[in-house]
C-alpha cells in the first residue's frame, strides 16, 4: 500500500553559526520524491534528500560524500516521536531499493510511525560502489582472474562508518530514539548501532539474524547444504509433491553426478529480456540456482520441478532459465564492491580462527567455491578500519525481536539463537519452511507491528506464525496440485 503524498520540504538547521551569528546551513533538506520498485512494478510518495558525511570521520572537515536518505512519513497527524529505520541487507543492497520492494510489510507500523530508509555508502542513492560483471557463462574462475577484476573495483566501506552515518541522520531528523528493522547483514548493523547508541535505540527487530561474534562464510556451504535437505524432505513428506516426483533427494543427487562428469550445452530464452541464450551449465551454475532459489520459500516450491525435469528427461532449460533469472536479480541487487569491503574488513580476517572442516565442504553443493573465492578477493582488497568491538560480546536490555526460518541456507535459527544471548529482553520466533527473511511471511507484519508499538516482548502474540505455511510446492509449469 503506498503512503498518500506528503508535499512538505523539511529542513533540520544545526546550531547557529558562530560566524556573524548567522544559522547554518540545514545539513538535510527532505523534499518530496518517489521509491520505486526495483521491478518498476510501484512507486511510493516520499521525501529524499542527500547528507554530506566525512569521508574519514577522522577528517571531519576533509573530504565529504553525499548520503541518500529518504522519509515515508507515517499516515496518522498523531504519529509516534520514534520512527523505524529499515537496514538491507548483502551486504551491498540499498535501503530505498529493499523498502521499495517489500513496503506493503510495513504498512501497518507506516500508520503511526515515519519510516527512515538510508542507503549505506557504497549502494543505491549513496554513491553505489558496482563491480564489472563477467559476461562469460562457462563457470568456475582462476584465482588469477578473480583478482584481476577485483582490482578494478577497490574501496574502503565498513559497518563501523554506517553506524555513525545512522547517527548522524538520526540526529539531524531530530529524532530523540528510534526503532531498528534489519535483515541479514542489516541484523549486524543494528547491532553494532545498538552497541554505540543504546541510549537512542528504543527496539531492535533482527530478521534473517547475524551474530557479532560469528564471521560470515566458513559455514556457509554446510548451511545452504542443510537448507536444501529440508526443502527436499518437506517435499517428500507432502503427499501431492511425492507422487509427483517421488524422492526428490535422488533427483538432486543425480543431477550433481552428471554435471560433475560433464557441462551440459543449453540454449533458452533469458527470462527477463526474452533474448536467446547459449551456453555450457556445469556444475557451477547448479550450485548458484540452487542456493539462490532455497532463498525464499516461493523459489524453493520450483527445485523439485526442475530437478526432476534435468534428473529424469535430461530437461537442464528450467535449471537454466533460473540460473539466469536469479542471478541476474541478486546482481542487480547488490552492490559487489560494497560487499567486498565488508567481508574483507570484518569476516574474512577471522576465517584463520574459525574451525572450518574442508571435507565435509568438499561433499556440499556449494563446496568451497564461495569461501576460497572470498578469500581470493580479499588477497588485493584494500581492508578498511573496524571497530575493535565489532565482534565483541553485546550485551543489551534494549527489547529484540528475532526472525528466523527453518530453511534458511544463509542465516539457520542457530544464528538467530546465538544472537539472543546478547539481549536480555528477547523472543525467538522461527517459521517452519520458510527461507531467509521473515518479512513478508504470513502475519509477521502484524507481530512486528505489535511488537514495535508495545517497544516490548512481554506478553506478545505470536500464535499467529504457527499457521503460517510456506508456499506448495510446483507439481507443474502451472503451480502446485490444486
Amino acid at each position: 500500500m503506498s503512503p498518500a503524498p506528503r508535499a512538505i520540504a523539511l529542513g533540520i538547521l544545526l546550531a547557529a553559526s558562530a560566524v556573524r551569528g548567522e544559522a547554518a546551513a540545514p545539513a538535510l533538506v527532505l523534499t518530496p520524491c518517489e521509491l520505486e520498485h526495483p521491478l518498476r512494478l510501484s512507486v511510493l510518495a516520499a521525501e529524499c534528500g542527500v547528507m554530506q558525511v566525512p569521508e574519514n570521520p577522522r577528517q571531519p572537515d576533509g573530504r565529504q560524500i553525499a548520503l541518500r536518505v529518504a522519509r515515508v512519513p507515517a499516515i496518522s497527524r498523531r504519529k509516534r516521536p520514534d520512527p523505524l529505520f529499515v537496514l538491507a541487507g548483502g551486504p551491498g543492497a540499498a535501503a530505498s531499493a529493499f523498502y521499495a520492494s517489500v513496503a506493503g510489510a510495513f504498512a501497518r507500523i507506516l500508520r503511526e510511525r515515519d519510516i527512515v530508509l538510508v542507503d549505506q555508502r557504497g549502494t543505491g542513492g549513496s554513491n553505489a560502489l558496482e563491480c564489472p560483471e563477467s559476461e562469460e557463462l562457462s563457470g568456475r574462475q582462476s584465482d588469477a582472474e578473480i583478482q584481476a577484476r577485483t582490482r578494478a573495483c577497490l574501496a574502503l566501506l565498513a559497518t563501523s562508518l554506517a553506524v555513525r552515518d545512522l547517527e548522524q541522520v538520526r540526529a539531524a531528523l531530530g529524532y530523540e530514539r528510534i526503532n531498528l528493522y534489519g535483515s541479514s547483514y542489516g541484523t549486524r548493523v543494528a547491532q553494532h548501532y545498538l552497541r554505540h547508541f543504546p541510549a537512542r535505540t528504543r527496539s531492535v527487530i533482527l530478521d534473517g539474524v547475524v551474530p557479532v561474534s560469528l564471521p560470515m562464510g566458513p559455514s556457509a556451504a554446510i548451511d545452504a547444504e542443510g537448507a536444501l535437505e529440508r526443502i527436499l524432505r518437506r517435499c517428500a513428506q507432502d503427499s501431492a509433491c511425492r507422487e509427483r516426483f517421488g524422492d526428490p533427494a535422488s533427483d538432486y543427487h543425480a543431477v550433481r553426478a552428471a554435471l560433475r562428469v560433464s557441462t551440459v550445452p543449453i540454449s533458452v530464452r533469458d527470462p527477463a529480456t526474452g533474448d536467446d541464450r547459449s551456453f555450457e551449465f556445469g556444475a557451477d551454475h547448479l550450485a548458484s540456482v540452487l542456493r539462490l532459489l532455497s532463498y525464499t520459500s516461493e523459489y524453493a516450491a520450483l527445485l523439485p520441478l526442475v530437478l526432476h525435469a534435468a534428473a529424469s528427461q535430461e530437461d537442464y532449460a528450467p535449471l537454466a532459465a533460473q540460473y539466469l533469472m536469479v542471478e541476474r536479480a541478486y546482481a542487480q541487487t547488490i552492490a559487489a564492491g560494497m560487499h567486498n569491503s565488508v567481508v574483507c574488513a570484518e569476516d574474512v580476517p577471522l576465517f584463520a580462527a574459525y574451525a572450518v572442516d574442508r571435507a565435509r565442504i568438499a561433499s556440499t553443493y556449494l563446496g568451497a567455491r564461495q569461501l576460497d573465492g572470498l578469500v581470493s578477493v580479499c588477497r588485493v582488497w584494500p581492508r578498511g578500519e573496524v571497530d575493535e568491538d565489532l565482534h565483541a560480546p553485546l550485551t543489551s536490555a534494549v527489547p529484540a525481536l528475532l526472525l528466523s526460518g527453518s530453511d534458511d541456507p544463509v542465516t539457520p535459527p542457530a544464528f538467530a539463537h546465538e544472537a539472543a544471548s546478547s539481549f536480555t529482553h528477547h523472543l525467538e520466533v522461527v517459521l517452519e519452511g520458510f527461507g531467509h527473511g521473515q518479512l513478508t511471511a504470513p502475519c509477521v507484519d502484524r507481530v512486528m507491528t505489535q511488537f514495535v508499538a508495545r517497544g516490548s516482548v512481554e506478553a506478545l502474540d505470536v500464535s499467529c506464525v504457527s499457521a503460517a505455511r510456506p508456499l506448495a510446492f510446483f507439481t507443474s509449469l502451472n503451480g502446485p496440485a490444486p
